[in-house]
């Protein structure tokens, strides 16, 4: 399936494949057509961006019937919504085979918030989506979409806005917000930023605070450091910006205006934090045509489900692995839980590369994977436990100390020496996992084998399994 998003800043092509619950990415490719620059003054699309356009949706519709897209769905927002001239460009989609929906603010503003939701189960604040001509603000919670509106404030218009004189952004946003009579103000409910504009401000800093995990997804700013982003990019020129791992030439000319916006909204929402989602409005329209029961599903585990079942030598193991050392791990809570779920999934990963390599690849997979719903230190427990389990030791290697405290970090080393154990003991197989048995009455850990299997607990299984219980405090004991 795939998504083609007539943006006002960008076009863009996603095609995906793959768990309905969070697909894989097999192509993404966006053009920079500025639909929506110089709209506010002239009320219609440059000539020369309906050139750029034409020739990215006659390459996009070409590219989808080369994948053999099954399900393509083309979406069209402010730019087009807004500019007198825009019934040309959706003339021009018609010509090229391309069906184009062309959404409402409103539509905007709860894909916005379902795809927030779709990478962030438990997102509570309020989602502020900038695109090219117009912002969404939609309030999320308890996994739904509440109160929404759209605003004219787009970061191709706030140039324009700020060319009136100091102070015109801000009172812009005041008002807008007081005439939606927008009731999530003033409590401190945290911002999902979506968007490119903004999720670029947030690489920005990343490089000025060099932050160790190149990860722009649940990465979070306080308003203080917003508004030392304000002050960065009023004064730094643009090659500096553009020097800056994951700025493109083409955003680095927006940071400005992108800044001060947000600069604003915070002030006026009242909110304590901001979070990037690197989901936004293709995500919630895939996330919206789910049913119920697929959208409650667990999209972290979901998608190390998959991955460990593409690249492990036996597709169940994951879930075995992690029944079989939950007995050793009776007091992780539930987010911790579903972290060592995650792991147990991944926990075969490794096995193709190089014997020598087998603890990176997985300490890579966990870091750099493209997992949602798990913030820095999620990934840094699931990152120890592959890199113990993999033979990695119980070291903790860089960022890993930096992500998470000591106490999560031997947490996960404990799990890593269990999936080692596991691992070692059943071969990775099946059969092993579900006749065998790992129990811990806080003072003994007694691995339990049927008498057939008692061949399996070689030297190196007894050596695993001592090595655990130490780490837990217990006794090793076999039973047979």
């Amino acid at each position: 399936m795939a998504i083609i998003d007539i943006g006002s800043n960008s076009i863009r092509l996603v095609v995906y494949q793959g768990a309905a619950r969070l697909p894989t990415i097999l192509f993404n490719e966006k053009v920079m057509a500025g639909l929506g620059k110089g709209l506010a003054q002239t009320g219609e699309i440059s000539a020369d961006s309906l050139v750029v356009a034409t020739n990215a949706l006659q390459r996009f519709a070409a590219m989808a019937r080369e994948m053999e897209v099954d399900d393509l769905r083309t979406v069209a927002t402010a730019a087009v919504r807004d500019a007198g001239n825009g019934g040309v460009l959706l003339d021009v989609a018609e010509q090229t085979g391309l069906h184009v929906e062309l959404l409402s603010g409103e539509d905007e503003a709860i894909a916005a918030g379902l795809g927030v939701l779709s990478a962030i189960p438990d997102a509570d604040g309020i989602v502020g989506d900038l695109g090219g001509g117009s912002l969404e603000l939609v309030r999320v919670g308890r996994g739904a979409v509440g109160e929404r509106v759209s605003f004219p404030l787009g970061v191709l218009r706030v140039a324009a806005l700020r060319a009136r004189g100091k102070g015109t952004i801000d009172r812009r946003v005041a008002k807008l917000i007081d005439q939606a009579g927008w009731t999530g103000k003033g409590v401190g409910l945290p911002l999902y930023l979506v968007g490119g504009s903004w999720r670029t401000l947030a690489r920005l800093d990343m490089h000025l605070t060099r932050y160790p995990l190149p990860i722009i997804q649940h990465y979070a700013m306080s308003p203080a450091a917003i508004a030392r982003l304000v002050r960065t990019v009023s004064h730094v020129g643009k090659p500096m910006l553009k020097a800056v791992p994951g700025i493109s030439g083409q955003r680095a000319p927006m940071l400005n205006d992108a800044a001060a916006l947000l600069a604003a909204l915070l002030r006026h929402l009242g909110s304590a934090t901001t979070m990037v989602s690197s989901f936004g409005l293709r995500e919630g329209l895939l996330y919206g045509a789910l049913d119920q029961a697929t959208r409650v599903q667990d999209p972290l585990v979901v998608a190390a489900r998959e991955e460990g079942a593409r690249q492990g030598r036996f597709a169940e193991h994951g879930d075995l692995l992690d029944r079989w050392i939950g007995p050793a791990f009776t007091d992780d809570p539930a987010d911790l839980a579903r972290l060592r779920l995650a792991a147990c999934q991944l926990a075969d990963v490794g096995w193709r590369a190089n014997p020598e390599f087998r603890a990176e690849r997985g300490l890579d997979v966990a870091l750099h994977g493209n997992w949602v719903a798990v913030d820095a230190r999620g990934r840094a427990l699931m990152a120890q436990a592959l890199f113990t389990s993999l033979g990695g030791g119980t070291d903790s290697p860089a960022p890993l100390e930096a992500l998470a405290s000591a106490a999560d970090l031997k947490r996960a080393r404990n799990w890593g020496l269990a999936m080692r154990l596991g691992q070692r003991m059943s071969g990775g197989l099946a059969g092993p996992l579900q006749r065998s048995s790992l129990s811990d009455d806080g003072k003994v850990l007694t691995l339990a084998l049927v008498a057939s299997d008692l061949a399996l607990y070689s030297e190196t299984v007894e050596r695993r399994h001592a090595a655990l219980a130490a780490a837990l405090g217990r006794l090793a004991v076999i039973a047979g």
